[in-house]
């Protein structure tokens, strides 16, 4: 070192010594520390437990401990106070550096660092808890030779890249948060980052003015970087109204105005006035423990309410982008469903064309035409005819199931009599139900049974759908279909309707089978024992159909062997 920081022909072993240059600069750092530390303890004491709150005070704290040895090591004229404070300097910085980085991180992402950046810092920090008391710290140390000789040591030169990178992080991390951020956030990390910024680049500043071996009394110029600092922090949390200002300032006006009222002390002359101004003394302090703690308990109401409000906001977003996602995720299973019924659309007009053939050469087989067949191939033959129609069915069902979703079929309206359809639709499986030894009947209940508006052939494909339905799973008894004009309004149609009632004595429905019998491809247990051949789109189409000419259909049934009752309701 400078023989000029060392004098032991004048040492005096006190804490003033000729190291100090400048008194002025001198005395403005422990402002300059009080300042700080003052600050950082308001805003800790106000809410303990708040991350951000304990980074700022240990930021200050950090920082106040290492001006004070700071003081200490340049007016100290004893070597062995300069070893000590000097070889802890180190550790500190990494603190004060290390503080600042989780302060702005804190600050504008209100979120813990993460645990890999947590053990960078702990990785980053080994080196420097290890090598502090070796001549890495501190070389040509002697205590017999003051510190005439004392240099700083490569551990010296890993902390300032540190603390450089430590300053690239925050400036990264801050114009990423000024950029996610809203517009109103904005001023607040610009403020905040820049303060923090300028106080870190004045320290290093300091620090790379000794890497270059300039003079070193100017080393004690880098700790004016905190009076900035806690200028822009003064502002940010008058501005922005941070850290509850309110309560800090409060707090801050019953401390100035108990100094005040205490200072009187030193000017009063008798008994009285001391008495008086004790008094006054305890009852302004009574005030001011009730006027913070009723404040402190007011912004305690606003932080929940705040809070409360925030999570409501978070609630929303999370339930927008929930809907959002939905909506997106809906839209691409239409795309999907789309795709699938042009799908099957294609594939059953593909297979339409083999069972027609089939159909038209068995019928010519059946005929004689090919020449007369012996009773048993007329019996596979019929199986062949029978299994053909059963494929010609499904593939009917899928050509009106992909039609109806498509959105492809047009509904013909027009006026007509529901009850000549019935009647048609008797007469046409009379034969089928006496094959079965079944009764089919079909009634009117009441006279005047109006037209109704419909399309004429797909309802009559709908009813003819029901009836041979009911027919097929019916092993004893019959069918009977009924029609009437109804008004009722519990399940039915509001208003004035006409309702169809196909009713058997069949198999009957389970309940818990009945919610999803108009779905596709859902056939019920029963059914698939008693008919092992249906495709499950009878009914769907039947829904469909029904709902296209503004109708209402559904099913009723007391359970197993108790039969069905298939309601279908058209607006009059």
């Amino acid at each position: 070192m400078d023989p000029l920081f060392c004098n032991w022909d004048e040492a005096r072993f006190l804490i003033f010594s000729d190291n100090v240059f400048d008194p002025i600069v001198y005395y403005s750092h422990i402002i300059s520390m009080v300042a700080s530390l003052a600050i950082g303890v308001f805003v800790f004491s106000k809410n303990k437990k708040d991350p951000l709150n304990i980074a700022l005070f240990l930021l200050t704290l950090s920082f106040s401990i290492w001006v004070y040895f700071d003081l200490i090591l340049w007016a100290t004229e004893k070597h062995e106070y300069s070893m000590f404070f000097w070889s802890i300097m180190a550790p500190l910085e990494l603190i004060f550096y290390f503080s600042a980085f989780y302060l702005v991180y804190r600050f504008i992402y209100k979120k813990d660092v993460s645990f890999l950046i947590k053990i960078l810092m702990g990785i980053a920090s080994v080196p420097v808890i290890f090598l502090c008391s070796t001549r890495y710290n501190l070389e040509n140390f002697l205590l017999t030779d003051c510190d005439r000789n004392a240099t700083e040591g490569i551990l010296w030169s890993y902390v300032y890249f540190v603390e450089m990178m430590i300053i690239i992080v925050i400036i990264s991390v801050s114009i990423i948060g000024y950029l996610k951020s809203t517009v109103e956030s904005k001023k607040k990390i610009m403020f905040f980052s820049l303060g923090t910024f300028l106080l870190l680049i004045t320290f290093s500043f300091g620090n790379f003015l000794i890497m270059l071996d300039v003079d070193w009394r100017f080393e004690q110029y880098k700790l004016f970087g905190m009076p900035v600092f806690v200028g822009f922090l003064s502002y940010s949390i008058i501005r922005f109204k941070i850290f509850n200002v309110k309560l800090i300032g409060v707090q801050a006006l019953v401390a100035s105005l108990l100094i005040l009222i205490a200072s009187q002390f030193t000017f009063v002359q008798n008994d009285t006035n001391r008495i008086l101004v004790s008094v006054t003394l305890l009852l302004a302090g009574i005030f001011g423990y009730n006027l913070i703690r009723n404040v402190k308990r007011e912004v305690e109401q606003k932080e929940e309410l705040s809070n409360a409000n925030q999570e409501i906001e978070n609630r929303k977003n999370q339930l927008q982008k929930i809907s959002d996602y939905l909506s997106d995720a809906n839209a691409k299973l239409k795309e999907l469903d789309n795709a699938k019924t042009e799908f099957v659309s294609i594939v059953a007009h593909q297979l339409q064309s083999p069972p027609t053939t089939i159909k038209g050469y068995a019928m010519l087989l059946s005929d004689g035409t090919y020449g007369e067949l012996a009773p048993d191939q007329k019996e596979i033959l019929q199986k062949i005819y029978s299994a053909n129609e059963q494929q010609v069915a499904f593939v009917d069902d899928l050509l009106s199931v992909s039609r109806l979703e498509s959105g492809r079929v047009t509904f013909d309206f027009e006026k007509c009599q529901v009850a000549e359809i019935c009647k048609n639709i008797t007469e046409s499986l009379s034969m089928k139900a006496k094959d079965k030894n079944l009764y089919l009947e079909f009634n009117v209940e009441g006279e005047n049974i109006p037209e109704v508006n419909v399309d004429k052939n797909k309802m009559r494909e709908a009813i003819t759908n029901l009836v041979d339905n009911a027919i097929k799973y019916t092993k004893k008894g019959g069918v009977r279909i009924n029609l009437k004009i109804c008004s009722l309004n519990d399940k039915c149609l509001p208003g004035k309707h006409l309702r169809i009632m196909i009713s058997d004595t069949g198999i009957g429905i389970p309940a818990d089978e009945i919610p999803r019998l108009f779905t596709k491809f859902s056939r019920g247990k029963n059914v698939k024992r008693l008919n092992a051949s249906g495709t499950g789109l009878g009914l769907y189409v039947v829904k469909k159909i029904v709902e296209g000419n503004k109708g209402k259909v559904w099913v009723e049934s007391d359970g197993d062997g108790r039969g069905s009752k298939f309601i279908v309701e058209l607006p009059v």
